[in-house]
C-alpha cells in the first residue's frame, strides 16, 4: 500500500506544476503554453542593413506564470546573422498596433551555439500580446529561409523553458518592404 501511495504521489508531483510549486520545489513552469504568432522582417531582400525582425508572442490568460525570458536560436540558414544586440527592444502589440514599451533588462548572445537571450524585468503578464524587435547588422548574403527555434521562460527561482515554436524568415534577391 505505501508503495501505491507513494507512486501515486510522485506521479501527480510529475504531471501538475501546481502541485509542485505547492510542495516547494521552486521550478517554475507554464500551466499552457505562449503562442508563437509571428516573426517577420521588415526588408526581405538579401545582403541589406537597416532591416528589423520582429517576433510575436501571446500570452494567454491561462499561461498561469509571467514570462521572463525568451530564447532565439538560429537552427538553420546559410550563414550566421548578426544583431545589434543593444538595440533590441520589447513592446505591448504588433508590429502595425504598437502598444507601450517593454523594458528589457539584458540581452546577449552565446557565441558557442548562437543563442540570444532576452530577460524581460518586469516579466510579462497572461493576457499580453507583446512582440521583440531584434536589428541585424545586414540580411544574409544568400537567399533561402532562416529558421530560428523560440523558447519561452516563466519568471521564478527555477523556470523550465518551453519550445513555443519555429520562427522563418524568407531572404529573396529582390524582396519587399514591411509597411
Amino acid at each position: 500500500m505505501k508503495k501505491l501511495l507513494g507512486s501515486l504521489i510522485f506521479l501527480t508531483v510529475l504531471v501538475s506544476p501546481a502541485i509542485a510549486r505547492e510542495l516547494g520545489s521552486g521550478l517554475t513552469v507554464f500551466d499552457k503554453s505562449p503562442l508563437l504568432t509571428n516573426m517577420v522582417t521588415t526588408l526581405s531582400s538579401i545582403r541589406v542593413a537597416g532591416a528589423k525582425y520582429y517576433l510575436t508572442i501571446k500570452l494567454g490568460e491561462n499561461v498561469g506564470e509571467p514570462l521572463e525570458k525568451l530564447t532565439l536560436q538560429q537552427s538553420n540558414g546559410s550563414e550566421i546573422v548578426s544583431y545589434y544586440l543593444e538595440q533590441t527592444v520589447a513592446f505591448e502589440g504588433t508590429p502595425v498596433n504598437r502598444g507601450r514599451s517593454l523594458s528589457i533588462s539584458e540581452t546577449k548572445q552565446n557565441l558557442d551555439n548562437n543563442k540570444i537571450s532576452i530577460i524581460l524585468d518586469p516579466p510579462i503578464n497572461p493576457g499580453t500580446t507583446f512582440t521583440v524587435e531584434f536589428k541585424p547588422k545586414r540580411n544574409p548574403e544568400k537567399p533561402g529561409v532562416y529558421r530560428f527555434t523560440i523558447s519561452a521562460y516563466p519568471a521564478g527561482e527555477k523556470p523550465q523553458g518551453l519550445y513555443i515554436g519555429m520562427g522563418r524568415l524568407r531572404f529573396y534577391h529582390h524582396g519587399y518592404r514591411f509597411p
